[in-house]
């Protein structure tokens, strides 16, 4: 036994030692890679008040059929905060109507990133149709939407109208929309659906997409169509979360689930490649 274990033991000799300040990366990306998997659980404190599962039920986006945005809406627009009327925003053309929240921490900053990816294959300019974003928090001032342009989109975010509306301008836009969506004051935060409204020139509601599924050739054929006064077949109900923690059940939400896993296992691939390009270097150099 005592032979196995000296004969095991010179198999697992270290190739080479690392460097201090190698070992040392190395301990502060293992502490990194843990504390982005214990960021990534639920917290096991006291819990905060969070939405039950008949507050999450309300949330939907569902216009029924005919539905029209106000066109005399007050609105400010978050760039120039300049007064206008909605009207004036949509400009007369078809539009990509976005309510996002300007602070959201949850889905908001995808469903920007991948509305702007499918306008831009759709191969149509600017003049073709209108992109205009409406803050569902009358707290998030015109600096909140700037900020959340800039960090989303940068230069993409360019033809964009982010508006800001009064508590009552939204109440009067949401229930024009069949748009619903509920504060969680335990996290300061709107479960809201993740939905687009396509409108025609005049208002109408032709259809409701979801930005985290849209295509570029499917957003060509729609807006087109929108352009022309054709309203689509309304869904019935889209209600795609943009929520982080469901605590009817406990869970986080299927779609940030999957964007958490993804984004952990992203960060502790690439991590590890870090690590592994560290020491090879270390041992190259005691060569």
């Amino acid at each position: 036994m005592a032979g196995l274990a000296h004969t095991s033991m010179r198999f697992i000799k270290p190739l080479s030692s690392p460097t201090p300040d190698t070992a040392r990366v190395v301990r502060h990306l293992i502490a990194g890679i843990l504390t982005i998997l214990c960021g990534l659980l639920p917290s096991a404190g006291p819990a905060r008040a969070r939405l039950v599962q008949a507050d999450l039920a309300r949330v939907a986006a569902a216009p029924l059929p005919g539905a029209r945005v106000p066109l005399d809406l007050a609105v400010t627009d978050a760039r120039t905060e300049q007064a206008s009327t909605l009207g004036q925003a949509l400009g007369g053309r078809a539009v990509l109507l976005l309510p996002v929240d300007y602070t959201c921490g949850n889905v908001c900053d995808p469903m920007l990133s991948m509305a702007a990816d499918a306008l831009a294959a759709t191969g149509l300019s600017a003049d073709d149709y209108a992109w205009v974003l409406v803050g569902i928090d009358p707290r998030d001032d015109a600096a909140s939407a700037r900020r959340m342009l800039d960090e989303t989109l940068g230069d993409r975010a360019a033809g964009i109208r982010p508006l800001i509306v009064s508590d009552a301008a939204l109440a009067r836009l949401t229930a024009a929309l069949g748009y619903n969506a509920v504060y969680d004051a335990g996290t300061d935060s709107f479960a809201h659906p993740a939905a687009a409204m396509l409108l025609t020139g005049d208002g109408r509601v032709a259809r409701v997409l979801s930005p985290l599924a849209m295509t570029g050739r499917d957003l060509r054929l729609a807006l087109t169509e929108a352009g022309e006064g054709q309203v689509g077949g309304l869904v019935d109900r889209l209600a795609l979360l943009c929520y982080g923690y469901d605590a009817a059940r406990g869970l986080y939400t299927p779609l940030i689930e999957r964007i958490l896993t993804v984004a952990a296992i992203a960060t502790i691939l690439s991590i590890a490649l870090l690590i592994l390009v560290l020491i090879r270097r270390t041992r190259l150099r005691t060569h």
